[in-house]
């Protein structure tokens, strides 16, 4: 692949010596070096091919990085990070020890804010203008670039709602795409594709009666273009806000054509965009994809079965009853706090909301699921997808908190299936009817058993089970995390351990746990939760309480810092939970 002009360009100081008439040909180039890298590599590949143009932009006309610009939403960057001394490393994207996939502040003094989740830079930008001024900088210009739908988020309005009232030296950016994973939806999205189509919204801007200079919409792609009103925006003072139109994917035929499929591709053949598909035999199913069949199998029997996402379902596979089942299927857009609020408004009506949101994602709701939930005790069940480790997207997006986080909640009842048959039964238990919140974690990925579409069974709440019985020493797990000792119990001594699987963090089975304390002298608790606050920590508090301090309780977990990106079992093998490292530390005992 020639790079005449990238290969020259290892920060914005060597770009902004070219020419103007120069800059699409280093558009051309940085757009292949994007498609080239990912389509061996992996990674999100359509959001950053739709803004090559205004990245070269952006760096060309200011001077980036003491003019302070942020990514939202971070997967955008990719073209970002390459023109900030990272071409040569960018083929270690998401990596082990490699680059990050997303903004990262101790990366490179170009990321000015982290962003891995979504509608975070108004705020920051109006944060970082604010300081400017405060220390006497007036020259220092601040630029959000927000896309992927992120502007529909109520952060974002909170953000611009009070920038519109400043003198703040920033400009915020729209990337629009009509695209966030999923497309875009919502009143403002009709709005702005109403904007781009020339309608009468025009006369009744929404941004400019928050007291933003707008100007556009123009032409994302055409370079000379955007550098021409970035030049004259960087003139004019106060808040301004400029609405640009680009295409997701830009650059690759197959990414224009299916968005949603190449936001992250996986591996795909660069000249021809088509993806390399992975091991296409038989395979147990992706827990998502359990949740989705199961909630469309449930939804066709109860009436009053309703699902909920924000923004979110393609990954969450809450699509299939979207599409199956339209008027009872919810896609609220980036608005975890309003999908969490929306369910509870509809518990109260006797409907049986699931709320699928990712682990990471639900943290962004922790007042809605504490105020309007659980101190209301109402029968929301929670699907918590991507719980545990997920690998390269790394700190921003790993699902090792929710143990912590809900279990300190009232009223909340807290289950993680060991398996996807689990998943199901309990789903099908709740839609039988509950008196309380309910939680139920399960991870990115696949399950382990084939033939999953057994019976329902209703389980019962708070009760765990012994999977395996031993004599010396008591392994309690909690969801999928268990099945790492499963697989390795044939190579530890037999009769040794026992095997308990608890499923529910809260309730705990006091029964079930009062039987193993009498029994055994070394317990160890498994999760993919953070140690502190997590299930083990729950099994110490039982152990206080009920005064059983003659029996050891060993901790395996998340440890006490922000888990980095690179391959799950990396990862897993670098927290002490891989199956080589569970086994040398029970060994040990």
């Amino acid at each position: 692949m020639k790079t005449t002009l990238l290969a020259h360009i290892k920060s914005p100081k060597e770009l902004r010596t070219l020419s103007k008439k120069q800059l699409p040909q280093v558009a051309k180039e940085l757009r292949d070096f994007i498609i080239d890298v990912v389509a061996t590599k992996e990674g999100h590949l359509g959001a950053s091919l739709g803004v090559v143009e205004l990245t070269i932009a952006l760096h060309y006309v200011f001077d980036t990085p003491n003019d302070l610009l942020i990514w939202d939403v971070g997967h955008q960057a990719y073209g970002h990070k390459i023109l900030t001394e990272r071409r040569e490393q960018f083929h270690t994207n998401r990596q082990l020890g490699g680059v990050s996939g997303f903004p990262k502040r101790d990366e490179s003094i170009y990321d000015a804010f982290g962003t891995g989740h979504s509608s975070t830079s108004i705020s920051a930008s109006l944060g970082m203008a604010i300081a400017s001024k405060i220390k006497g900088d007036f020259k220092k210009h601040h630029i959000a670039v927000i896309g992927d739908a992120s502007i529909a988020s109520g952060m974002a309005f909170e953000g611009l709602n009070h920038a519109g009232v400043t003198d703040a030296n920033l400009l915020i950016i729209l990337n629009d795409n009509a695209m966030g994973i999923d497309p875009s939806v919502g009143a403002l999205k009709k709005y702005f594709t109403n904007v781009k189509a020339g309608k009468k919204v025009r006369k009744n801007n929404i941004i400019e009666a928050l007291n933003f200079n707008y100007s556009g919409p123009i032409d994302g792609h055409n370079i000379e273009t955007v550098i021409n009103e970035l030049e004259r925006l960087k003139t004019i003072k106060g808040p301004k806000f400029l609405h640009i139109i680009t295409t997701k994917g830009k650059g690759l035929k197959k990414a224009e054509q299916d968005q949603v499929t190449y936001h992250a591709p996986g591996k795909f053949n660069k000249i021809t965009g088509e993806r390399i598909l992975k091991d296409t035999s038989i395979q147990p199913p992706k827990f998502q994809d359990v949740f989705g069949e199961t909630i469309v199998e449930l939804a066709k029997k109860n009436s009053k079965i309703v699902g909920i996402t924000p923004a979110m379902p393609t990954g969450s596979s809450l699509k299939l009853m979207l599409d199956e089942i339209p008027d009872r299927a919810f896609d609220v857009g980036i608005a975890e706090q309003h999908a969490v609020t929306l369910a509870a408004g509809m518990a109260t009506q006797g409907l049986i909301p699931f709320c699928t949101i990712y682990s990471t994602f639900l943290q962004r709701a922790y007042d809605q699921i504490i105020h309007d939930v659980a101190l209301q005790n109402l029968p929301v069940i929670f699907c918590i997808d991507r719980a545990g480790i997920v690998g390269e997207d790394g700190a921003t997006h790993h699902g090792v908190f929710d143990i912590s986080y809900l279990r300190c909640i009232p009223n909340v009842v807290i289950f993680a299936p060991l398996n996807e048959v689990e998943l199901r039964n309990i789903m099908y238990t709740a839609q039988l009817g509950i008196g309380f919140p309910l939680a139920i974690r399960y991870p990115r990925g696949r399950g382990t058993i084939i033939d999953w579409k057994k019976p329902f069974k209703k389980i019962e709440m708070g009760k765990g089970n012994c999977i395996s019985e031993g004599q010396e020493i008591a392994i309690l797990s909690i969801g999928t995390v268990g099945n790492r000792f499963i697989e390795l119990q044939k190579e530890l001594p037999q009769n040794k351990f026992a095997h308990y699987n608890m499923r529910f963090v809260k309730p705990l089975d006091e029964a079930l746990l009062h039987t193993v304390f009498k029994k055994f002298n070394t317990i160890v608790t498994i999760e993919d939760n953070v140690v502190a606050g997590g299930f083990g920590s729950a099994v110490l508090e039982f152990a206080s309480k009920n005064n059983y301090e003659n029996t050891s309780v060993k901790q395996l977990g998340i440890p006490d810092h922000f888990t980095e990106h690179g391959n799950t079992e990396e990862l897993f093998e670098s927290i002490h939970l891989s199956k080589e490292k569970i086994k040398d530390f029970l060994l040990k005992l």
